[in-house]
């Protein structure tokens, strides 16, 4: 699993012009989910990202968890995060998880992130989402599986 995490002012997910998910401050989280990943992976992903220390503190240091800030999470799924680039100019999407399998380890990860006290909105999994993100720093760090 690959989850690149971006510290936000604020962000918001679209489909076909209707508004299906938005955050004030917090993380914006792309999810992609790899053929072999599981439970194991969900759980190491979406606690790694709770528990990030990048939010501010009172001295404006990346001090804090989005959970100790109170912060919210918008996370939105995303295959193109296993596009391999190495060879020709076509990206291929082997490493990617298909869909069904992907969608049930992305509302694993979204539920494993609620569970742990955030608030999680979400994009609209396998349709063409319209994603604006307002990146606070900015801040932007990938977050995998060991």
């Amino acid at each position: 699993m690959r989850v690149l995490v971006q510290r936000v002012r604020r962000a918001r997910v679209s489909v076909a012009g209707e508004e299906v998910g938005a955050i004030g401050p917090g993380l914006a989280l792309l999810v992609g989910v790899h053929t072999d990943d599981g439970d194991e992976q969900v759980r190491f992903c979406a606690g790694k990202c709770a528990h990030l220390r990048i939010m501010a503190d009172d001295q404006g240091r990346m001090n804090r968890s989005v959970l100790e800030t109170g912060g919210q999470v918008l996370a939105v799924s995303q295959f193109t995060l296993y596009g391999d680039c190495r060879r020709g100019r076509r990206p291929g999407f082997t490493a990617a998880a298909p869909p069904e399998r992907a969608e049930d380890l992305y509302d694993a990860f979204c539920h494993h992130l609620e569970t742990l006290g955030l608030t999680v909105a979400r994009g609209r999994f396998g349709a063409h989402m319209l994603v604006e993100i307002d990146n606070d720093g900015p801040v932007t760090l990938m977050v995998e599986n060991p």
